[in-house]
């Protein structure tokens, strides 16, 4: 069996995450935290470029990596154009879109930028990005709202939702694209997909927390009082945002944005708590069963993933309203490290075809 070599990494807003992949097997992981303080020197999220990469080098000297025999750097992909899932060669126009034109700020940005300068630095490596937050596969009536003004859009958990939807149809002996499946990844932020054999064709906006509320994001809120809210003079624009992305939902409620530690509070007798979290579940339970329809009722499995997913009394409040549905399925965690390094070893071994960022 040949040895192939994987560097992954994953920009997040406050951490980096870096792993070295033998084949399928890790031998190098590290989760690289930023305090607050360090990144608010950068005005922009690019301007991070140069001191996240030193810090990578840094790390994979210390663990006495051999760079060399990487032959793939897989970046997480960040705020481009909507494109096809898939894994992308980086190229000069996505370095563009990635640095000077993305469509939002965010450290995801960084992935791509930082992957193709390792790689052009090294012997025998390219760089990749594989699944962003901006795979578009939505059916055309998914992206119809109630004004021609707005459109909806797909931004969502694609790395991990296809990653566990793969993974879940490897464990059953099928093919990923001969399942419908409805896919849940509740992390910070909570987006339900919607895959029919092989594509997500409608998927909650997860960026701007449409959907179910999360640890911090307000989800869908009261258009009319939100409309109202807007224009009260109350808050700024910046405010506003922050308030129904970063702190709303959970955080907004309890005051905290662990799940974990909401949990811990019902657990010991917190009845808001426990309230909220139930209400959480509820609105989750109810995204799912909004997916069935769209899968016409033709629904093999739902699959429960992120890391709220932990959590075995969340996931049976959820699963106790949508077993009806179909068979349900816990894969807790968010393993994208494992996802992006899949992604660049299927490449390496000519398992799926290398597309073009336009």
């Amino acid at each position: 069996m040949e040895d192939y070599r994987i560097l992954a990494i994953n920009p997040g807003s406050t951490s980096t995450k870096i792993a070295v992949y033998q084949n399928t097997n890790p031998v190098f992981v590290k989760n690289i935290t930023h305090p607050s303080e360090e990144i608010a020197k950068f005005e922009h999220v690019a301007d991070q470029f140069h001191f996240r990469k030193e810090i990578i080098y840094r790390e994979l000297e210390e663990a006495e990596i051999q760079l060399d025999k990487i032959q793939a750097v897989v970046g997480r992909g960040g705020m481009l154009k909507p494109i096809a899932s898939g894994v992308y060669l980086v190229n000069e126009a996505m370095k563009r879109d990635l640095y000077e034109h993305p469509i939002k700020e965010h450290a995801s940005n960084l992935g791509g930028l930082i992957a193709d300068e390792i790689a052009n630095s090294l012997p025998n490596a390219k760089a990749y990005i594989a699944d962003p937050v901006v795979v578009d596969e939505l059916d055309d009536i998914a992206r119809i709202s109630g004004h021609p003004a707005f459109k909806r859009i797909s931004i969502f958990h694609a790395l991990n939702q296809k990653s566990i939807a793969r993974q879940h149809a490897k464990s059953i002996m099928k093919r990923y694209e001969d399942l419908n499946l409805i896919v849940v990844h509740m992390g910070g932020g909570i987006t339900v997909g919607a895959h029919q054999k092989g594509r997500v064709i409608d998927v909650n906006q997860g960026l701007d927390g449409e959907g179910p509320f999360s640890p911090e994001r307000s989800g869908t809120l009261p258009t009319g009082d939100l409309v109202r809210f807007c224009f009260s003079g109350k808050l700024t624009e910046k405010e506003v945002i922050k308030m129904v992305v970063g702190n709303g939902g959970i955080v907004a409620h309890l005051g905290t944005n662990s799940a974990y530690e909401a949990e811990q509070r019902a657990q010991n007798g917190d009845k808001e708590a426990k309230f909220i979290l139930e209400a959480l579940a509820y609105q989750v339970a109810k995204s799912i069963g909004s997916m069935v329809p769209v899968l016409r009722g033709e629904v093999d499995a739902i699959l429960l993933t992120g890391g709220v997913a932990h959590s075995k009394w969340i996931t049976n409040m959820i699963i106790e309203r949508v077993f009806k549905f179909a068979p349900v399925y816990t894969y807790p965690g968010e393993d994208e490290m494992r996802a992006l390094a899949f992604n660049g070893l299927m490449v390496l071994k000519g398992e799926v075809e290398v597309k073009e960022y336009i």
